[in-house]
C-alpha cells in the first residue's frame, strides 16, 4: 500500500501521525483513501465539488504530480504520496 505523508500542520487533521498507509492505485485514490480515514482532513484537502483545493499540492515519490500524469498518477506498494498545503506570507 503506499505512504501518505503529511506535514506537522496537516496532522493536526490526521490525529497527529505525519504518514500512514492507504490503498489506492492513483495519487488521487490514495488521498481520498486518506480522507475516509481521517474525515477531519476532507475540508483542508478538497472543495465542496471534491476538486483538490488550489493550495493543496501532490507530490508522488518526491515529484509534483504536474510534472507526471498529474492526479490520476499511479502508485504502487512502496510510492510515497505526500500531501502540502502551500505556504504565503510577507
Amino acid at each position: 500500500m503506499p505512504t501518505i505523508r503529511v506535514s506537522n500542520i496537516i496532522s493536526y487533521y490526521t490525529d497527529k501521525q505525519t504518514h500512514f498507509e492507504v490503498s489506492g492505485s492513483t495519487a488521487l485514490e490514495a488521498v481520498q483513501n486518506a480522507v475516509r480515514k481521517f474525515p477531519a482532513l476532507e475540508f483542508h484537502v478538497f472543495d465542496r465539488d471534491g476538486n483538490l483545493r488550489r493550495h493543496i499540492n501532490l507530490f508522488v515519490n518526491d515529484v509534483h504530480v504536474k510534472d507526471l500524469d498529474g492526479i490520476e498518477t499511479k502508485v504502487g506498494e512502496n510510492d510515497v504520496v505526500r500531501i502540502l498545503a502551500a505556504a504565503a506570507g510577507g
